[in-house]
């Protein structure tokens, strides 16, 4: 694709910093970068550079006859780069000031400034990476922890563009015979070919099914497990909320009820992210604010992925507890017995026959905790990687989904998939199979890029951070 004009950014943080790197790319980059960068003794070079080889010199600022910075200079030339346009990139001390001047150099000397991620959008255009690897760029800068990281590089490595061009050439084999075989039924026979297109069809079906399981431990990797603390006033809720975040966020004190509002943090436990939502204790009451937050500690507990319901281990469960575990029901559940440096009155089993008779669940866990001295942390670390990722997740070697619209694309393939088998079912001609095959197709082009159109590449884009 041509694209004439000239772009140029600052490509790492806006801060002060040890380095500051100033990119430009387009078919006048080099040219762009000659205007800026100078060699010791004065002289323009990056004309002649040689491919990827670092320079020393200056940056200056020709009009005002101005020495910047003293830099390093590097020149890409197209195809061999990033965008696979020609590229010059120059280090510069991380001063704010140093950087914006020579970005304003830049612009003066022929470039625009780039749009969000306009890099990466050109390096897509271009033909340098499909459309979810270029996505997997910004997951890798934005990756909130290690099972993020391992699965946004195994993406950026394009072991799921591997995959979906494996089921695309899979499908179009398929198309290619059909339709050979109608245009010349003398030589190509469709007898038996239904039921094997059937058998097909299958597998290709339960292997887009399997992809399309990873999407919720895609999304609990990637964007973290929304997790809600529920418990009756003064058992240590917020006192877990500081404790996990590491600071003071939450108001604690040995008034019951001090929590009447929402407070939502995200932590980091172990390689695991938790989006924390701490809510007011559930108790009957007749204070209308604390009613309030009662009310929004329900809400929130019926969207969590996971529910850690905190009682105090050194005291009887009551009738706050039971109308507490009363909502439970279908939620992933830990159950945290906490003051267990008191003595404890509160049993397992006592637990567990409560759930039965509240709210029928069976599927819980039981963890003894002491806030106050961090007692029961780790295996409260564990018992979240068992319940959410049978205690480990392998995401440099597995493939798995984590964008929506990847989901949603895998989820019209197999439909269509579904329709192909129907229609063989029914016995219909075998022309009708290539319309739902196409969709099929089609469905998993959306993934690499290959059927999207303008608007929805540039809305991906522009989610991107300045300089990529």
């Amino acid at each position: 694709m041509a694209i004439e004009d000239t772009i140029a950014a600052i490509a790492t943080g806006l801060t002060d910093s040890g380095i500051g790197i100033i990119r430009i790319s387009g078919e006048n980059a080099i040219e762009v970068g000659n205007r800026i960068f100078q060699s010791p003794l004065g002289k323009k070079i990056l004309h002649q550079a040689e491919n990827r080889k670092m320079y020393y010199g200056f940056a200056a600022d020709e009009e005002q006859d101005f020495v910047i910075d003293e830099v390093l200079a590097v020149v890409m030339r197209a195809p061999n780069s990033f965008t696979g346009e020609n590229t010059v990139e120059i280090q510069c001390h991380g001063g704010i000031l140093v950087m914006r001047k020579i970005l304003a150099t830049a612009l003066k000397s022929g470039a625009r400034m780039a749009e969000p991620g306009e890099f990466t959008k050109r390096a897509f255009l271009n033909g340098k990476m499909d459309l979810s690897r270029a996505e997997a760029v910004m997951d890798v800068i934005g990756s909130r922890n290690e099972f993020a990281l391992a699965s946004s590089v195994s993406q950026l490595k394009g072991m799921l563009s591997e995959k979906i061009k494996k089921y695309r050439a899979e499908i179009l084999y398929e198309v290619a015979f059909i339709e050979s075989a109608l245009d010349d039924p003398e030589h190509i026979s469709l007898e038996g070919y239904p039921e094997r297109l059937e058998e097909k069809i299958a597998g290709l079906t339960e292997s887009i099914e399997r992809l399309i399981a990873t999407a919720e431990d895609g999304r609990w990797v990637k964007e973290g497990i929304n997790t809600v603390i529920l418990g009756k006033p003064n058992v240590g809720k917020s006192s877990l909320l500081n404790y996990l975040a590491g600071e003071e966020r939450a108001i604690v004190t040995e008034v019951a009820g001090t929590t009447r509002d929402i407070l939502q943090e995200s932590i980091r436990l172990g390689n695991i992210s938790l989006n924390v939502t701490d809510t007011a204790g559930i108790h009957k009451t007749e204070d209308t604010v604390e009613k309030i937050g009662v009310k929004k500690a329900v809400e929130y507990a019926k969207d969590a992925d996971l529910i850690l319901y905190m009682a105090d281990g050194s005291m009887e469960l009551n009738e706050n507890d039971k109308e507490i575990i009363s909502i439970l029901k279908d939620k992933k559940v830990i159950v945290l017995l906490n003051k267990s440096d008191l003595e404890n009155v509160v049993t397992e089993s006592m637990v567990r026959k409560l759930f039965s008779e509240m709210s029928g669940q069976k599927e819980f866990a039981i963890v003894r905790t002491s806030v106050k001295n961090g007692g029961g942390m780790e295996e409260l670390g564990r018992t979240i990687r068992e319940m959410f990722f049978q205690g480990e997740l392998k995401c440099s070697h597995e493939v798995m989904i984590t964008s929506l619209r990847h989901k949603k694309a895998l989820e019209e393939c197999r439909d269509s998939l579904h329709q192909v088998r129907r229609s063989i079912e029914n016995g219909m001609p075998e022309d009708f199979f290539s319309i739902d095959l196409m969709n099929a197709y089609a469905s998993l082009g959306r993934i690499i890029g290959e059927e999207v159109d303008d608007d929805l590449v540039d809305e991906i884009f522009s989610r991107f951070c300045m300089g990529k």
